[in-house]
Parts: structure tokens; sequence; C-alpha cells
């Protein structure tokens, strides 16, 4: 199949053009006449990762390789060395960040993970219904996404409306309409700053919230008679 298709159903899927301006989405490794082989889906790359994949095929990440333009080639640098890696091996990369999380991956994680209906959703944030106590909706957090660490901003005893951003989501605080927010990668400026508004936060973490990616997406996939190939990112932390 060539690239241009396969390109053409994720575009359909999830526009690209809903992406951010500073989001750098689409087909970053390839042209859209090559013909590929096999399809993989991945939350991130990383050396191990593109050392199993066959040549000859295409990767659909959720973040994109490359971010700003490149100034310089050097395959010391993270970027480099892996884009080095994926032409030497004739592999093309899309990828499906911003427009995919509006779209798709913050009301997967929510229903399909968390079991809540959205009640509403605004361009990254999702709304939903709570009512229940902090430490019971906490906790019920914690278990459903399988969480080992329990960093929250508590400011209420019982949380009536919800906000889920996945990925990083603090820096949108300001526009929450809700008495919580649940997202990853909460500074501690953004924690005080939450404070001070009254504003209920629950850090999931940034892997923990988008490694459903794949899930979301070769779910969409399939439906649509395209075969794609799972492959696990690995976190960082510890």
């Amino acid at each position: 199949m060539k690239i241009k298709n396969i390109y053409k159903i994720l575009d359909e899927l999830s526009p690209f053009e809903l992406q951010e301006a500073w989001d750098n989405s689409g087909l970053l490794v390839g042209n859209f006449e090559d013909e590929i082989e096999d399809i993989y889906i991945s939350l991130d790359l990383d050396s191990e990762l593109i050392s199993k994949l066959k040549p000859n095929s295409l990767i659909i990440t959720h973040h994109p390789l490359i971010f700003k333009p490149l100034k310089r080639i050097n395959f010391n640098d993270f970027s480099s060395k892996l884009l080095r890696e994926l032409i030497k091996k004739d592999i093309s990369l899309i990828s499906m960040h911003t427009n995919y999380d509006k779209t798709h991956l913050n009301k997967f994680v929510l229903e399909e993970i968390l079991n809540f209906k959205v009640s509403e959703v605004d361009e990254f944030i999702t709304y939903f219904d709570v009512n229940m106590s902090f430490n019971e909706f906490h906790n019920l957090i914690i278990k459903k996404l399988n969480l080992n660490y329990k960093r929250v901003v508590k400011v209420d005893d019982f949380i009536k409306k919800c906000a889920i951003v996945t990925g990083a989501g603090a820096s949108l605080i300001k526009k929450i309409k809700s008495d919580c927010l649940i997202t990853g990668d909460i500074k501690y400026h953004e924690a005080l700053e939450a404070k001070e508004i009254g504003l209920n936060l629950i850090d999931i973490g940034h892997f923990e919230s988008e490694k459903y990616f794949v899930n979301s997406l070769s779910s969409n996939l399939k439906k649509m008679q395209l075969k794609v190939i799972i492959t696990d990112s690995i976190n960082p932390f510890s």
C-alpha cells in the first residue's frame, strides 16, 4: 500500500489540520508515493524499537520525532540518531499528536479506561461528571490507571465535575471550568497556582495517560480494514 493512501485514512480519522501551530504532526520521514509492507503503531520511538522494525515499513507515533527545524544532523543527538536509523532501514514515519488528542485520545482514556462519560469537549479539555468524594475519586483513578504513585493538589472534599487532558495539560489551568483536573507532568508552580485558585489536581503522568494511543488508534484502524502491528513504548522513568 502507498503511504499516500494510508495518510488519507489517517487524515479522515483525525484531520492533521487540527494540530496546534507549534506541533509537527504528519509525514516526517518518507514519500507519499512509497510502497510499504508493514504498519506499526507506537507512542514514541527509540533505538531498541527501530531495531525490531522490518525494513520498508511505516511506523505511526503519537509524539513527533522532530518538533523544531533541525539546524544540523549530529548523530550523537537523539532525533538525528533515530532519523539515521529510520532512513538506513527505509522506514517511514507519520506522527499524530495534538490532532489525535483533540479528536480521540482524551475521550478514549476517559470512556474506555476510566469508564466515565464525556459531558463536554473544548479542544484539548474533555469534561465529565464525577459526583463523589475526592478520596474515592482519586483512589478510583489510581486503580483504573494502575498507578504506583500519588501526586495531588486537594482543595475540596467532594468533586462534582472534572476535566481530563492526557499528556501535559497543566498549562491550561486558567481555562478549566470544573473543580478538578487530571493530567500529567504537573510542575511545582502549576500546583501552587491551582491551589490558589481552588482547583483540585490529580497527576496521572505523561506516559501513563498517553500509552493508550496505540490501543485507540489500532482499534479505529481495524474498523477501517487497515492491519497494523502494535508495539510497546518503554517508560524512561522507573
